[in-house]
């Protein structure tokens, strides 16, 4: 079960923990309330391939981190930590000339 949530630099988000409690959790909210946000840090988690361009502008890198309690008996919690690397360079070429 997922026990918490933990993003930072990620597109408009600069930091932020959710700590779920036990049982249903439902999000809900209006639109662009950041569900999706939410939903879409936890897939990089899970190992969905990370775009840099969702790095928070002025950030070096976003960070995402999930708690898991893996068994209603133990107190150990997992830990998955993911960073995503920083964007690389980029190279603004001027388009060629034409010759003739």
């Amino acid at each position: 079960m997922l026990v918490a949530l933990r993003i930072r630099d990620f597109v408009l988000v600069d930091r932020l923990t959710l700590e779920l409690g036990r049982g249903f959790t439902v999000l809900t909210g209006e639109t662009g309330a950041g569900k999706s946000i939410l939903l879409d840090a936890l897939a990089l988690i899970l190992g969905e391939r990370a775009d840099p361009e969702a790095i928070r502008q002025g950030a070096p890198r976003a960070e995402f981190e999930a708690h898991f309690d893996v068994s209603p008996v133990s107190p150990a919690r997992p830990v998955v930590a993911r960073p995503v690397p920083p964007r690389p360079p980029r190279c603004r070429c001027p388009p060629r000339q034409k010759s003739g």
